[in-house]
């Protein structure tokens, strides 16, 4: 569902094949499977995420689908293990939001990168532009109460005001700093039931929400989730209008 914005982050960071390309926080596998395509036999990806079980996920994942052009490391973005200019391109889609500190996080993705390489990243806008996230922190927050947040704490919408991302690169040095609105579909094989258990998984926001309450409440809120998303399924199957923003820069050359 994902699918894109992988496509938007690449154009951005222009991977092309025979290149070497670092991903960020990748998760189980993506979008670094995606990019070991377009870079084909002659590139290399390097997929990274700072929890464990998610990068063993994504080594069985490329595995299963026989490609030997991705390298896995678990490592925090903060502190990437890998030497300086190694990279022709570096992306991260719907990471650096949740990063402990961004600034160093950005450093880091521009000092492995070669000179003139860009640097990618991909996230959220404003909520209201994306009812994929809207509807079920709507929901929480009727029946838990919506406490205020510190807007640079991490979380989803950490980077959604236009130009605060953008700013950030441009302070840890990228050049030729650019900003763009991807509008696409967020389309998948996912009935509406499944809805709610998938976007609790997604977000450890929503999961911190819901630890604790009472089974009948948890039911609730499930029940309101798949109510308020109904118009987003026609034939039980997901689709959603969906934005996703995407800023790139370069790394000076010495």
């Amino acid at each position: 569902m994902f699918e894109p914005i992988t496509r938007a982050l690449l154009a951005a960071a222009t991977v092309g094949p025979g290149q070497t390309v670092l991903d960020v926080a990748a998760g189980p596998g993506e979008p670094s499977l995606a990019t070991s395509e377009v870079v084909g036999r002659g590139g290399r990806v390097f997929s990274t995420d700072a929890v464990a079980g998610r990068v063993a996920a994504a080594r069985r994942e490329a595995r299963s689908l026989n490609r030997t052009n991705v390298e896995f490391c678990q490592c925090a973005a903060g502190a990437l293990p890998f030497r300086s200019d190694a990279f022709d391109a570096t992306v991260c889609r719907l990471g650096v939001m949740f990063f402990p500190d961004p600034p160093a996080s950005l450093g880091e993705m521009l000092r492995v990168s070669k000179p003139g390489g860009r640097v990618a990243l991909a996230v959220w806008p404003a909520q209201d532009l994306n009812p994929f996230i809207r509807i079920p922190t709507a929901v929480v927050a009727r029946h838990c109460g919506a406490a205020a947040e510190d807007p640079d704490a991490p979380g989803a919408l950490r980077f959604a005001e236009p130009g605060k991302l953008a700013r950030l690169l441009e302070q840890a040095g990228a050049r030729a700093v650019r900003e763009s609105r991807v509008d696409f579909r967020m389309t998948a094989p996912v009935r509406l039931e499944e809805f709610w258990p998938i976007r609790a998984e997604l977000s450890e926001t929503l999961r911190s929400k819901i630890a604790g309450l009472p089974a009948p409440l948890v039911t609730r809120i499930a029940e309101d989730v798949a109510e308020a998303a109904r118009p987003f399924f026609p034939g039980d199957r997901m689709d959603f209008p969906a934005q996703v923003l995407v800023v790139s820069g370069k790394k000076r050359r010495k």
